[in-house]
C-alpha cells in the first residue's frame, strides 16, 4: 500500500524548486542580445557565443565550489537554514544582474548566485526524506514537472519583459527603464523568490532535525555492553562506492548534455541565418523555450510515474538519453531548411517543433536518475552528502557545458569547420557515450535503504 505524500511539505519544496529555473533561465532569451549591446565582442556577432557561454557557466562553476559544503551542512544543521540562505542568494544576485552595466558586473552577480545557492542538492535530500519506496516515483516525478514549469515561466518572463521601454512605452517610458533595459525581467523573478523565502521561513517544517542525543545501539558480548552511534553521516570517502559513483556519473553526463542544449538552442535561435542560426527576436525565443518547458512539465505530470512503474527506471533513462543524438542532428537541418526555403517555411517549424518535443520528453531522465542517487545513499543522514557530491560534480559539468558548446558553435562558424557544423558532430559522439554509460545501471533502483 502506498504511503500518502505530505502535501504541504511537498508543496513548499516545489515552490523552492521552481525559484531556480525561473531565475536562472529567465536570462536565456536576452543574454545574447545583452552581450551584443555591451559591445564586448567589438561588433563581431560570431564571438557572442564565447561571452554568453561564460555568463551561463559561471553560476555552475561557483556553485561547484560550495554546493557540497551546503549539502553536508544540511546533514548537521538541518535543511531549512540552507534553503533560506540559497533563496536569499538567488534574489539578491538577480537584482544585481539587472542593474549590471558592464560585462564584469554580470560576472560578479552570477558568481554571487552560485556561491550562496546550495538548494538544488538539499531539495533532493528533502524529497528523499519525505518519501519512501512506495511513493518515491510520484514524489520525484514532481521535481522535473516543477522544473519544467519554471523553465516555461522563466524564459517567457525574460523574453517578454526585456527592454520594457521599447515594448511597453506606455508604462515604462522613464529614464531608469531606458538605462537598465533588463532590470524588469530580473526584478519579477527576484520578487517571486522572496515570496518563496517568506513561505519557507514561516511554514516549512524541518525534515532533518538535529537531536540532542542520537539513537544508540546496545551490543552485548559476554559481560561487556557497548554503545555505538547509529545512522550518522558517513565520511566522504565512504560515499565513493560503485553504486554512488555509477549513479552520479550518469547524472553528470545527463546534466552536461542538458545544459549544453539549453545554452546552444537559444544561441542557435538568435544568431543570423548566414552563420548557422534562425535570427529570431528575444520574445520569440522566450515562447519557444517556454513551450519546451511546458511540454516537459505536462508530460512528466501525466506520464512519469506510470511509465517508470511499467518499464522500469533503467529502460526509461536509456530511452530518454537516446534523444540527444537526434536533437544535435536536427539543429543543422533547421538552418539548412531556413537557408533554402526561408525562415517562415513550414518545414523549418516542424523541425523546431520536433526539437522542442524531444527536449520535453528527455527531461524524464532527471526523475529516474534522482531515484538512483537517493537510493544509493548509505543512510538517511548521508542523503545531504550524497546529493551534495552529485551536485558538485554536476555543477562542474554544467559549468563546462555552456562555455564549451557555445564556444564550439562560434569557433565552428568562425573557422567554417565542417561547414560550421563541427559542434554538432562533437556532441553527437558525446551523446552516444552517455547512452553507453546508461546501460550500466541496474534494471531497478538500488535496494531501498532510505
Amino acid at each position: 500500500m502506498r504511503t500518502p505524500l505530505p502535501k504541504m511539505q511537498i508543496a513548499i519544496v516545489m515552490l523552492v524548486q521552481v525559484c531556480e529555473p525561473i531565475a536562472a533561465q529567465s536570462i536565456f532569451p536576452y543574454i545574447n542580445q545583452l552581450i551584443s549591446e555591451l559591445d564586448v565582442t567589438g561588433g563581431d556577432e560570431r564571438k557572442v557565443g564565447y561571452y554568453a557561454g561564460m555568463i551561463e557557466s559561471l553560476f555552475f562553476a561557483t556553485e561547484a565550489l560550495t554546493v557540497l559544503q551546503w549539502s553536508r551542512a544540511s546533514d548537521y544543521i538541518g535543511r531549512k537554514p540552507v534553503l533560506l540562505i540559497g533563496l536569499f542568494g538567488i534574489a539578491v544576485s538577480m537584482l544585481c544582474f539587472g542593474l549590471s552595466k558592464t560585462f564584469w558586473m554580470l560576472v560578479v552577480s552570477r558568481c554571487f548566485n552560485g556561491l550562496l545557492n546550495g538548494n538544488i542538492g538539499v531539495m533532493k535530500s528533502i524529497m528523499g526524506e519525505l518519501t519512501d519506496s512506495t511513493n518515491r516515483a510520484e514524489g520525484f516525478s514532481l521535481l522535473p514537472v516543477v522544473w519544467g514549469f519554471g523553465a516555461t515561466v522563466g524564459p517567457f518572463l525574460g523574453g517578454t519583459l526585456a527592454r520594457p521601454a521599447d515594448n511597453f512605452p506606455k508604462y515604462f517610458s522613464g529614464v531608469f527603464w531606458q538605462t537598465y533595459p533588463y532590470f524588469l525581467p530580473c526584478l519579477v523573478p527576484a520578487c517571486f523568490v522572496l515570496f518563496g523565502f517568506l513561505i519557507t521561513l514561516v511554514v516549512f517544517k524541518e525534515t532533518n532535525p538535529r537531536k540532542k542525543s542520537d539513537p544508540i545501539a546496545i551490543l552485548e558480548n559476554d559481560d561487556i555492553t557497548k554503545t555505538q552511534p547509529q545512522d550518522e553521516p558517513v565520511p566522504l570517502r565512504e560515499l565513493l562506492v560503485y553504486r554512488v559513483i555509477l549513479s552520479i556519473s550518469n547524472y553528470v553526463v545527463l546534466a552536461f548534455l542538458s545544459i549544453a542544449v539549453s545554452a546552444l538552442f537559444p544561441l542557435f535561435l538568435a544568431m543570423p541565418i548566414e552563420i548557422g542560426g534562425l535570427h529570431l527576436q528575444p520574445r520569440s525565443i522566450g515562447f519557444i523555450i517556454g513551450a519546451y518547458g511546458a511540454g516537459g512539465a505536462i508530460f512528466q505530470a501525466l506520464c512519469f510515474a506510470r511509465i517508470v512503474r511499467h518499464f522500469g527506471e533503467r529502460k526509461v533513462f536509456i530511452t530518454a538519453m537516446s534523444t540527444y543524438p537526434f536533437i544535435f542532428v536536427t539543429l543543422p537541418m533547421v538552418n539548412f531548411c531556413a537557408r533554402h526555403f526561408g525562415c517562415d517555411s513550414w518545414l523549418v517549424w516542424i523541425l523546431v517543433g520536433s526539437i522542442v518535443s524531444m527536449l520535453a520528453f528527455n527531461d524524464i531522465a532527471f526523475g529516474t536518475i534522482f531515484m538512483y542517487i537517493t537510493t544509493s545513499a548509505p543512510n538517511k543522514r548521508s542523503l545531504g552528502a550524497t546529493n551534495g557530491l552529485s551536485q558538485t560534480t554536476v555543477s562542474i559539468a554544467r559549468a563546462i557545458g555552456p562555455a564549451l558548446v557555445t564556444s564550439l558553435f562560434s569557433y565552428s562558424v568562425e573557422k567554417n569547420i565542417l561547414g560550421g557544423n563541427a559542434v554538432y558532430v562533437v556532441f553527437v559522439i558525446l551523446s552516444f557515450f552517455a547512452i553507453a554509460l546508461a546501460t550500466r545501471l541496474p534494471a531497478r533502483v538500488w535496494d531501498h535503504k532510505i
